[in-house]
């Protein structure tokens, strides 16, 4: 951990306002209800007054408006980004250490910077390819004629499988694949299912991170392509073929089918899922457990499954909700019906 004064660490961030009568030293970041001495934490508005009131922390980052009492501020108006940056800068990456653990294999032919580190029980194949200032932690598979970039943090037991390309500051979390073969195959002769080879790649560009446990597929031509600053999170399926443009976000546990394609600063949530060959246009939001059976145009934001545009989609909620009241209704009406027709249509039915 590092330590700052309250108004270096606002200097830092952009010359920030202060107020507070001293200026206290800061060692950690923490929440209102964990923070003790030294630590900063954060508010967002005025329902968090009563955590302020109890708080121990030495000070606390907070909008414009927000009454903090006597409590030393760091006004922001972006308090959430703030309080981020004010994490990095006081609890820094632990400096790179170069050097292969004795128990990691780096085959012969592969090519290694000087100041990379590699962890203990991973496994470098020939033909690989990893660049200065990459971390490389304890069982990752790094396979033949793969390429990581400058500055790339690979976690325990991440798989970047045989020809993938990773760009510059790629993070791989613990247990993520990337480059596993697609999902693809065909009935033969006898009406059994026959793989089909995957014989594609997959090419990640920079400040891509990949979340634990997310799997990105190769694809079976050609390339799966992941874009500029685009972040996956945790149990993300990515299938082969698909193609994600920059800056987009793709939640826990959703799943792409193959050739799905999400253009730039696209938002898939959690447990959404779209299938093969749909193309969700920029900037459009998939809400938590949508499913997209269709292409989307730019700026959608969709609801539900089947995917529905938002206001469609709050609309049917609201008819669902009134649904046993309306059948209610229609009941007393077809009752109405039956005793004011005629005796004869009556006995007809």
């Amino acid at each position: 951990m590092a330590t700052l004064r309250l108004r270096a660490l606002a200097e830092r961030l952009g010359g920030r306002e202060v107020e507070a009568d001293g200026d206290p030293e800061l060692v950690a970041v923490a929440s209102l209800d964990e923070a003790g001495p030294g630590a900063l934490s954060f508010v967002r508005s005025a329902r968090f007054q009563d955590a302020l009131a109890r708080t121990a922390a030495a000070a606390v980052v907070a909008p414009p408006g927000v009454d903090t009492g006597k409590l030393p501020t760091l006004r922001s108006p972006n308090p959430n980004l703030d309080f981020a940056r004010a994490a990095a800068l006081l609890h820094p990456e632990p400096p790179l250490v170069a050097g292969i653990h004795p128990s990691a294999v780096v085959e012969e032919g592969a090519e290694i910077a000087e100041d990379v580190f590699v962890g203990p029980l991973s496994f470098v194949a020939a033909g690989a390819r990893v660049g200065s200032g990459t971390r490389i932690g304890a069982r990752v598979c790094i396979g033949a004629g793969a390429v990581v970039g400058a500055d790339c943090v690979i976690r325990e037991g991440g798989v970047l499988a045989h020809g993938v390309r990773l760009g510059d500051r790629v993070i791989v979390q613990p247990g993520a694949v990337v480059g596993g073969d697609g999902f693809g195959y065909e009935l033969d002769e006898r009406g059994q299912l026959e793989k089909v080879p995957q014989v594609g790649t997959v090419e990640i560009g920079d400040d891509v991170e990949i979340g634990a446990n997310a799997t990105i597929d190769r694809a079976r031509l050609g390339t799966t392509r992941i874009g500029r600053g685009s972040k996956i999170d945790n149990l993300v399926q990515i299938g082969h073929n698909c193609v994600l443009g920059e800056h987009t976000v793709v939640v826990s546990q959703a799943g792409l089918a193959g050739s799905t394609t999400l253009e730039d600063r696209v938002v898939v949530m959690a447990q959404a899922g779209l299938a093969n060959h749909v193309t969700v246009g920029r900037g459009s939001i998939l809400a938590a457990r949508a499913g997209a059976f269709q292409d989307l145009p730019a700026g959608s934001r969709v609801f539900g499954f089947p995917a529905l545009p938002g206001r469609a989609w709050h609309r049917s909620i609201k008819l669902f909700e009134r649904l046993p009241e309306l059948f209610r209704r229609l009941r007393a009406l077809e009752r109405k019906v039956d005793a004011d027709a005629p005796h004869d249509e009556v006995e007809l039915k």
